[in-house]
């Protein structure tokens, strides 16, 4: 954990970056230095249909899912969720300087009795002197 999935419409697809925002998105999450370096997962889904607002046809979106273990404060939860909303800010205010772009983000924070894992990078990546949290 965590995990960052940002669900985007497909018509923007060819006016981003994606892979370069879900690394800006993956850097932010570890500079936060709440979680290890094995822990996050960053992806973003393409929708392929989806109606919006007055349903024009430039109307697009951006929407960000941010699942996190328990453990951590609601100033910790804050403070993260403002960094990631304002790398993904950033990286998109061409698209936000258009009356036609939603971006929104949810921060969740999953029932460990709920939460099932298993993941053999740990053991890799704490022994390389990356940042553990």
């Amino acid at each position: 954990m965590p995990h960052l999935t940002m669900e985007y419409s497909g018509n923007i697809e060819n006016r981003i970056d994606m892979q370069g925002l879900c690394i800006d998105m993956h850097r932010a999450i570890l500079s936060s230095g709440l979680f290890e370096a094995g822990a996050p997962r960053v992806r973003a889904l393409r929708a392929d249909a989806w109606a919006i607002a007055d349903l024009d046809p430039e109307n697009a979106f951006v929407d960000m899912s941010f699942r996190i273990g328990a453990g951590r404060s609601a100033e910790e939860k804050k403070h993260v969720g403002d960094m990631i909303f304002a790398v993904a800010r950033n990286g998109l205010a061409h698209l936000l300087a258009r009356p036609y772009f939603a971006l929104s983000l949810e921060v969740r924070e999953i029932d460990p009795r709920l939460s099932w894992k298993d993941n053999a990078m740990h053991a890799r990546l704490r022994g390389t002197g990356m940042p553990v949290a």
